[in-house]
């Protein structure tokens, strides 16, 4: 028997979890047709075959019609949605993994325009920030309406099997109740504590009639919201009290924070350069106080913090969830005693900012995550032992070379500068995004292992290549700043890699021209506005860093409204002309000929990159298929088939930015999809 904390079983209620450590509920935006279908099952699946112990679907699922998901929700009001569900269930089942759903209902925290277009409803007409709806005063009709919605949606999950289900209030219609802030409701449903908690007691009640005592129904919550005006901790810790004391409830899982802002959100989820498991305390102090079955997550992405939470009697369930979307097989490799091997969570939340602009979750360096069906979390061994030799060893190369030497490759790796990395180096010069290294740190390490061979300060051309008698060529050179992009002035200007690497010392009154909206303009500013600059970053997009997405957008705003900068947004830069020893610079709009002219002392460019290809085409028409890829078995997820030139010496791919300017998980998505079947 393990003596490891995390590895000890737990029983609540009638229920015994393998282990202490939980996926929480979280939605991926999988389902079709708003069912958990073949994609979402094979996801949940994958971490139950290796090991969690108790997986969450949903994040939530939607109890009723006017509770519309704002992203691809599973719709627990159909009933159809009961076969699909325990199709999942049975599956994590034969695994040994538990399984349990959230629902809710989203209140204001959605739109009128989705779904069937009904109103918003909230016991208040204050609008979210975040989804901008104004909501109908929620009415006697609609309470008695939305408390049997959530009776049938809890029935029919206990009809799929499900272990128990989690109900959603933080941000959402049960907390808009709690919340003075949003409540404005007279008694009984208003007023003091107990009228705000009215509501949720009897859907509660009404779960209760329908599903029984012995079915395992918990509550998701904030326990305080951080929020002037609104539920502070006391009150939260009084809302911990009744809930447990009601009976109702078998379980608390904590939060902190809230969520009606972009800024709220990433408190109670934060992300990369904040605080590891800021709130680990408070739901420690939550269980004390109550000695009741209490959950927790909030950036806990390593196995220590994880140990530490469960050995110190903070929690009786770890919720580690994006960590599992960064390593679906966490459980097992801590099982195994292999923690080293376990792919680490880099907070760079591409999975949440991804379905917050209507995208599925994916994980910035795990490319299998969400993708079961096709992608591979282990790679299976060759058949047919190559050479494989790779140029460049940014993440799209390192990626190639781990998944090559997993398959029992001879890998050899050619860089030309004398550390692995390339761009993610230059992003995680600033400490705040210091945790992207790991992103290569763990393939170095893993190749290591593999035995891969590694040629830094080695820039390689056709014969370094061609001297490796590679049978697999893969260039993965990446591409370089591309600034060139004026009528006039183009040897006047400085790329933002420039200011990120310290190559170019910032100036006093700068102007950035970012046209590519990723993160490689914002840290410019962020760079050149900590030396006392006065900054302006002017885009012709409608909004500025459209790449950086919401929750990673917080950090940058903080930092950057702090200090002497501002953003132009419609206007792009055409020229920039010597005036003295300053720069004018002239900017136009898309939308007319309109102009308008800054006088600085520097203008940065951010238009992305250009790939970095000679080499590629040096080799090309030396290869049997002459760089050309099959898409098809490409996207199938299939081996790449017969090649046009039986002449050549070897086959050739590029990959990454040596395709064109993309981002990360392009990069080793590429490599992934390739590699893992040569």
């Amino acid at each position: 028997m393990s003596t490891d904390p995390l590895l000890q079983p737990y029983r609540l209620k009638h229920l015994t979890l393998r282990n202490r450590i939980m996926i929480t509920s979280h939605e991926p935006a999988y389902p079709e047709d708003g069912m958990p279908k073949d994609r979402y099952r094979a996801y949940h699946v994958e971490r139950a075959r290796a090991g969690v112990a108790l997986t969450m679907t949903a994040g939530s699922a939607a109890v009723s019609r006017d509770s519309p998901p704002v992203f691809n929700n599973i719709l627990a009001y159909k009933d159809e949605v009961v076969g699909w569900m325990r199709k999942l269930v049975d599956e994590c089942h034969d695994h040994g993994a538990a399984v349990m759903i959230q629902l809710t209902h989203l209140g204001r925290r959605t739109r009128w325009d989705k779904g069937d277009w009904l109103p918003v409803v909230a016991p208040g007409h204050e609008r979210e920030a975040a989804h901008r709806a104004f909501p109908k005063r929620i009415e006697d009709w609609d309470i008695a309406r939305i408390i049997r919605d959530f009776a049938d949606s809890a029935e029919r999950m206990q009809a799929a099997g499900v272990d128990g289900i989690e109900l959603e209030a933080y941000g959402h219609l049960l907390e808009q109740f709690w919340s003075p802030l949003t409540n404005d409701l007279e008694a009984p449903w208003g007023g003091n504590l107990e009228n705000r908690l009215r509501f949720t007691m009897q859907v509660l009640q009404a779960i209760r009639d329908r599903c029984g005592p012995d079915f395992i129904v918990g509550l998701r919550y904030t326990g305080d919201q951080v929020l002037s005006g609104g539920m502070g901790a006391e009150e939260g810790f009084r809302v911990s009290h009744l809930l447990k004391d009601s009976g109702l409830v078998d379980f608390l899982n904590v939060v902190r924070g809230h969520i009606d802002t972009d800024a709220g959100l990433t408190d109670l989820i934060p992300v990369q350069g904040m605080r590891n498991a800021p709130h680990l305390e408070f739901a420690g102090r939550i269980r004390a106080e109550t000695g009741f079955p209490t959950f927790h997550a909030a950036k806990i992405p390593d196995v220590a913090t994880a140990r530490h939470a469960i050995a110190a009697g903070l929690l009786d369930m770890v919720g580690m969830t994006r960590a599992h979307m960064a390593d679906a097989h966490l459980v097992r490799k801590i099982t195994q005693g292999r923690e080293d091997d376990i792919r680490p969570c880099v907070g760079a939340n591409y999975c949440l900012d991804r379905i917050y602009q209507g995208g599925l979750a994916f994980c910035l360096h795990n490319a299998a995550t969400g993708r079961e069906e096709t992608m591979p979390h282990d790679i299976p061994p060759a058949s047919d032992k190559r050479r494989v030799t790779i140029v460049g060893a940014g993440p799209a190369g390192l990626e190639a070379a781990r998944v090559a030497a997993e398959r029992g490759h001879a890998v050899t790796v050619f860089e030309a500068a004398d550390k692995p990395g390339g761009q993610i180096r230059l992003t995680a010069q600033q400490e705040r995004r210091r945790e992207m290294i790991s992103i290569i740190s763990w393939r170095m390490a893993m190749c290591e292992k593999r035995g891969v061979s590694f040629r830094f300060n080695s820039y390689a051309e056709a014969a370094d290549v061609l001297a490796t008698d590679p049978d697999e060529v893969i260039v993965a050179t990446g591409g370089l700043p591309h600034t060139d992009v004026l009528e006039v002035g183009n040897d006047l200007v400085c790329s933002a890699w420039d200011i990120l690497s310290g190559d170019v010392k910032p100036g006093q009154d700068v102007l950035i021209f970012d046209d590519a909206g990723d993160h490689a303009g914002l840290q410019a500013a962020d760079i050149i506005a900590a030396t006392g600059a006065r900054v302006e970053i002017v885009t012709p997009d409608r909004s500025f860093a459209p790449e950086v997405m919401a929750m990673n957008l917080v950090p940058y705003m903080r930092s950057l409204q702090r200090r002497d900068v501002t953003f132009t947004v419609t206007w792009r830069l055409l020229s920039v002309v010597r005036d003295g020893n300053r720069l004018r610079a002239t900017l136009g709009s898309d939308y007319g000929d309109m102009t308008r002219e800054r006088l600085v002392d520097q203008v940065v460019v951010n238009h992305g990159t250009r790939p970095l290809d000679e080499l590629y085409f040096d080799l090309k028409p030396l290869s049997r298929n002459l760089g050309a890829v099959d898409y098809d078995a490409l996207i199938a997820g299939d081996a790449q088939g017969a090649a046009p030139n039986p002449d050549g010496r070897f086959r050739l791919f590029r990959i990454g930015d040596a395709v064109a300017a993309r981002n990360t998980h392009a990069a080793i998505y590429d490599a992934l999809r390739l590699v893992k079947d040569l």
